[in-house]
């Protein structure tokens, strides 16, 4: 639907075209651009669309002030109880796709990185992350963003993560590098991808990259459905209570191992541990175990998750403390 701007005054822009494009960015989620795409038009006309909405009140925005020293003290504690460096947490507005409102805190956690143009940053799979990343991110012109495991053949676009490689490092203003290899390839596949030049390149940034941005995986027993080269064969992952980039791990800490494991491209645990910077997006009840673990574990160090789940989170470190 072409839009053609007419200089009539306020009514220029029916009411339902109005409401569409505020809909698509307020409860969306969607970017200027992709409105812009969406109805075929440009984004200049796109921001007088969604400011024409504010003005004649089909847009209603309410600033409240929060109580920032109660919030802030909040993160402090949690980061505390968990052993992180910071947590960042989001409130869920009404409306809101599942997983945008973590677009601001994770932009939080990202400037606290302190990242420098030509640093690399590491993002792995998740619906949250995949939908925080399609959200507005705070710009990090200049660096470098690369995906933590390679191609999940699964139809889901959360488990697509060169996807979401290109929609973060579109919202930092970042350069994406892709990694073009399934994520367990087969015995004489995985032997010759690891002298491919475009794969060796991404494993190199593996080794210097200073960030890693990941989502932490639920149980593989409460979830639904595991991604397609995992073995289905029941008892297959005995113990493993999380997953972190396509990696498992027990109530310990420990990795835990399945059949082909050994050739999984995917950034382990242990490299997770050694980041400067390794940030865990992570929300709901079924995760609070995991996330527990991973955390002292160390294998994030800051957190973006929401005050529900951090309020789980806090809790349960009060009944198992640390030795």
């Amino acid at each position: 639907m072409a839009v053609t701007l007419r200089d009539d005054g306020p009514t220029r822009f029916p009411p339902s075209l109005l409401h569409a494009a505020a809909v698509l960015y307020y409860q969306e989620d969607a970017t200027q651009a992709e409105i812009a795409n969406r109805l075929g038009t440009s984004r200049t006309t796109v921001s007088r669309l969604l400011s024409e909405a504010r003005r004649r009140g089909i847009v209603v925005i309410d600033v409240v002030e929060p109580d920032l020293e109660v919030a802030l003290a909040f993160e402090q504690e949690c980061a505390r109880a968990l052993g992180l460096l910071s947590v960042h947490l989001a409130t869920t507005a009404a409306g809101t796709v599942p997983g945008s409102h973590l677009s601001g805190p994770l932009s939080a956690a990202l400037r606290a990185s302190e990242l420098r143009a030509g640093d690399v940053v590491l993002v792995s799979s998740g619906k949250s992350l995949y939908t925080a990343a399609h959200g507005r991110l705070a710009e990090q012109p200049g660096i470098v963003v690369a995906p933590t495991v390679g191609g999940l053949d699964d139809p889901e676009p959360w488990y697509q993560t060169n996807e979401i490689t290109r929609a973060f490092a579109e919202q930092v203003a970042g350069t994406p590098v892709f990694l073009h290899a399934p994520a367990l390839p087969g015995p004489a596949v995985h032997a010759s991808l690891l002298g491919d030049p475009s794969i060796r390149q991404v494993l190199g940034l593996w080794e210097r990259a200073r960030c890693a941005v990941v989502s932490v995986g639920a149980p593989p027993s409460s979830r639904r459905a595991l991604p397609a080269f995992i073995p289905a064969v029941a008892g297959q992952l005995p113990g493993a209570i999380g997953e972190i980039c396509a990696r498992f791990y027990d109530s310990d800490g420990a990795p835990v191992e399945f059949p082909g494991s050994d050739r999984l491209l995917a950034l382990s645990l242990e490299r997770l541990r050694s980041m400067e910077s390794s940030i865990a997006v992570a929300l709901g009840r079924e995760k609070v175990e995991g996330v527990l673990v991973a955390a002292r574990a160390g294998y994030f160090n800051r957190l973006v998750t929401d005050a529900a789940t951090a309020t789980l989170l806090v809790r349960a470190a009060q009944r198992s403390p640390t030795a």
